[in-house]
């Protein structure tokens, strides 16, 4: 296929802006996104077993709500019914909400004795993988803007610019495609090898970061969307309200939980009911909202699919799942979030999801280096000032922002057993070790400061399992995770560690052996005298 030279050279230098301006805000994302593949045995894994209550005989259900609301009037407002045996059957919020990243919310679990008596436990959620989640979605970018993340918004817009930097490198690598598709030269030098491995990343998962594109810029945008079709619709609703009730409800007249469950099911087959949470149960306008989990179909939500009921009636008000109401459109809405999310297809679905998201912030990180390798003065060792800073950049985001993250995950238990803020704690570890790792590279240049960074991610993960054996035999008690999943936190820290190394002795090698007039070439003292003695040559 011949496509004009021209043509070629607005397409390259389209990609290779776009890419540089979206990248990192972008692997942040991506890294991060990956992470959240396990939110749940993240969560699991970084709170403590004991706040787990037991859960009571299936029946016994209706007289745990009861108890629960005749001692505690906040419970009316709203409460979460968990029918997972792993978490606590009954939490609602004392302060803050479910809708918000609140540091310092405080959540009552609640549950029945033998005797069939309310025990309860007060506890501020820990808020690891929220925060975590967090970084997926803004970046770490902190403020909001109306009800949205300023981050949010930023990440959309490096989604925009993504998106054609994708295209137009599709475009670019179209003449060569079939020749080059899976060669990864090393006989031709480093920067052939990394420029083939980054077209080899990005065509391979193309279809899969076409999707992730166009739907993080519609997370991001969607009220605007919306706005728009206002215009367009007029006084038209567009989306159906569910009526108010002539006078208020009483939780009194609120039907059995398996009724519930029962019209959920007979509303769908084949979904297993994982969460009922009621809101407004004393108002004219109650609702209950169901989280249904079927591995074998296309979930809009990151978990699960939601079913929409009016708590007292019945009454099946909307739903994401294929038998609603809502239409073709809102289906193929559901289709590109379940895309997005990865929820579908079980566990192995989710493990393909990590990796291509760990495949994505390769991309941007070795693009990056593309850029930087493609403008080096060859002729030269030292190189110019914007050249080194934007190496020190790409090498402290990357790389601070892992070890930022390894960081808050490796001080959970400790702070957690401790009468310290954990969830502020995060914010603090985060935010320091990434701005420290960023100034650390400016300080000391991106192959040095890389070599270091590695290092201290390597010693991070390799914390993180020996920190959960520690908890699990010296602290007073013994932390043990329950949740069948926990173990993959372990198991991750270690796949990391083992990457990290890998990273770092290619690093090394290239600094100490690699060539002179390169980013990460590390000067010797003898080197050094050199450049010094050629600049005071050339100024003389």
């Amino acid at each position: 296929m011949k496509i004009p030279s021209p043509i070629l050279r607005t397409y390259q230098n389209l990609h290779s802006w776009t890419g540089i301006i979206a990248g990192l805000f972008l692997f942040i994302g991506f890294f991060a996104g990956a992470l959240t593949m396990f939110k749940e045995p993240i969560d699991s894994w970084s709170s403590p077993p004991e706040l787990t209550l037991s859960h009571p005989q299936t029946t016994n259900y209706d007289h745990l709500i009861d108890l629960a609301t005749s001692q505690f009037p906040a419970v009316i407002k709203g409460f979460t019914l968990d029918l997972n045996p792993s978490h606590s059957p009954l939490t609602w919020y004392e302060s803050g909400n479910a809708r918000e990243l609140g540091l310092n919310d405080s959540i009552r679990h609640a549950s029945l004795d033998p005797q069939g008596q309310l025990i309860s436990v007060l506890e501020t959620p820990n808020e690891l993988a929220n925060l975590i989640d967090y970084l997926h979605q803004s970046a770490g970018i902190p403020g909001e803007l109306g009800h949205h993340l300023v981050g949010g918004y930023i990440v959309g817009f490096a989604a925009l610019i993504y998106f054609l930097a994708l295209v137009s490198g599709f475009i670019f690598l179209l003449p060569t495609l079939t020749k080059s598709f899976f060669a990864l030269r090393k006989n031709k030098g480093p920067s052939r090898f990394w420029l083939d491995s980054h077209n080899l990343l990005g065509i391979t998962s193309f279809p899969f970061h076409i999707i992730i594109a166009l739907t993080a810029v519609v997370f991001a945008f969607h009220d605007f969307f919306y706005a728009g079709l206002s215009l367009i619709y007029g006084e038209v609703a567009l989306f159906e309200r569910s009526s108010a009730a002539a006078v208020a409800y009483q939780i009194d007249a609120l039907p059995n939980i398996s009724e519930h469950i029962n019209a959920a099911q007979a509303y769908v087959s084949g979904y297993q009911v994982q969460t009922i949470s009621f809101f407004g149960l004393n108002t004219t306008t109650p609702f209950a909202t169901l989280t249904l989990l079927n591995e074998h179909e296309m979930m809009r939500g990151p978990l699960y699919d939601y079913l929409y009921m009016n708590p007292y009636t019945l009454e099946i008000t909307g739903s994401t799942l294929t038998p609603g109401n809502e239409g073709i459109w809102s289906r193929i809405v559901a289709s590109f979030f379940a895309l997005h999310f990865g929820s579908y297809g079980g566990q192995w679905v989710r493990w393909v999801y990590f990796i291509l998201g760990l495949g994505g912030a390769a991309l941007f990180y070795t693009g990056n280096l593309l850029w930087l390798e493609k403008r080096r003065n060859k002729h030269s060792i030292e190189q110019s000032k914007s050249y080194t800073r934007m190496a020190a950049l790409t090498v402290g985001v990357c790389l601070g922002c892992i070890a930022g993250v390894m960081a808050a995950i490796l001080i959970t238990k400790w702070a957690t057993s401790s009468a310290l803020k954990v969830n502020e704690i995060y914010v603090w570890v985060y935010y320091t070790t990434f701005l420290g790792a960023l100034g650390y590279a400016f300080w000391q240049g991106a192959a040095k400061a890389a070599i270091h960074l590695l290092n201290l991610i390597i010693l991070l993960c390799l914390l993180i399992p020996i920190t959960s054996l520690g908890t699990a035999l010296l602290l007073p008690t013994p932390w043990f995770n329950t949740h069948d999943q926990a173990w993959y936190v372990e198991l991750i820290a270690v796949l990391f560690a083992g990457i990290a190394y890998f990273g770092q002795q290619k690093v090394k090698q290239r600094a100490h052996h690699g060539e002179q007039n390169s980013i990460w070439f590390i000067a010797s003292p003898a080197v050094k005298q050199r450049i010094s003695a050629q600049n005071l040559e050339a100024n003389s």
